[in-house]
């Protein structure tokens, strides 16, 4: 696991967070043990930015990946809390990965480690159209 929190960390460097300098990097993990990085990239009307959970499962589907082929995310930020993914994020998260599980992580070497379900119980997917 401590594989994936670095790849999180490293990604985060690259963040692009001039408005509200909350830089985030996340790792996505597949069933081949492949990572799939993303970080937060900010625009000035805020509702145009992407996190860096959604940068890394848009990067996984847009290079091939289907659908429920993951099988972890590791979140970095540097917070004293661990911050977990937004309503947003956790969506994403539950229609193309599934229940996975989830490692939160800061800069001072805190982890948790929980399933997705845990975050977002009830989520609403494609069972309900």
């Amino acid at each position: 696991m401590n594989h994936l929190i670095e790849a999180a960390r490293f990604a985060r460097e690259n963040a692009h967070a001039p408005y509200s300098n909350f830089k985030v990097g996340a790792a996505l993990e597949d069933l081949n043990r492949r990572i799939h990085t993303g970080c937060n990239v900010e625009n000035a009307t805020y509702g145009l930015t992407i996190c860096a959970e959604r940068v890394a499962v848009f990067k996984a589907i847009s290079g091939g990946l289907r659908p429920l082929q993951f099988r972890r995310i590791a979140v970095v930020a540097d917070t004293e809390e661990l911050t977990p993914p937004c309503g947003a994020c956790r969506q994403i998260l539950w229609e193309f990965c599934g229940d996975i599980e989830i490692v939160l992580a800061n800069l001072k070497g805190k982890s948790e480690s929980l399933q997705l379900k845990t975050l977002f119980p009830r989520a609403f997917d494609g069972r309900f159209l």
